[in-house]
């Protein structure tokens, strides 16, 4: 059981230290996406991808660790989460206090990540809503109806109000 314990508990910290690094890479994805860096934010995803790779191995491990301490406790797997196995552990005040601080550090490490990547799927949709206001401006001036500007034959010109030009200012 003890060496069950163990293995738990570098599994843990071993997510732990994933959902850290994810996180860093979140509050880097921040600044990227306030930058509008496309290139930066493709390479921030991949190394995301990499990460959440590792954090699904370190998942797997886990389960299957925590079905074999399950098995040992003679307790169904499904209604033994990690609170419950504090509780179980108090006879092991030490392994108790690791598997403690194992769960509390994931924790918050988890919901950091889901704060960082709320406020950046916020920042997303703004971005999302400026470029869909951008193409419907670019739309509308399309579509402006013609003035009542002749030329000196006095044929209409076509010209269209609010538009001056027919390129797109890439420096916007």
């Amino acid at each position: 059981m003890a060496s069950l314990m163990e293995n738990l508990i570098q599994v843990l910290d071993q997510e732990c230290s994933e959902y850290e690094g994810l996180l860093t890479l979140s509050k880097k994805k921040t600044r990227v996406i306030a930058s509008a860096n496309l290139e930066d934010l493709q390479r921030i995803t991949d190394d995301e991808q990499e990460v959440v790779g590792r954090i699904n191995r370190l998942e797997k491990k886990r389960i299957e660790v925590t079905a074999d301490i399950a098995n040992v406790l003679n307790r169904d797997v499904e209604s033994l989460k990690l609170s419950k196995l504090v509780e179980l552990m108090a006879a092991r005040p030490e392994e108790q206090a690791k598997l403690a601080q194992a769960r509390d550090g994931l924790q918050n490490a988890v919901q950091e990540l889901r704060r960082i990547n709320e406020q950046n799927k916020d920042l997303l949709e703004s971005a999302l809503g400026m470029v869909e206001f951008e193409l419907n401006l670019l739309q509308a001036t399309k579509t402006a109806p013609e003035t009542a500007n002749y030329t000196k034959n006095a044929y209409n010109s076509g010209a269209q109000m609010g538009v001056t030009s027919k390129g797109f200012d890439a420096k916007q």
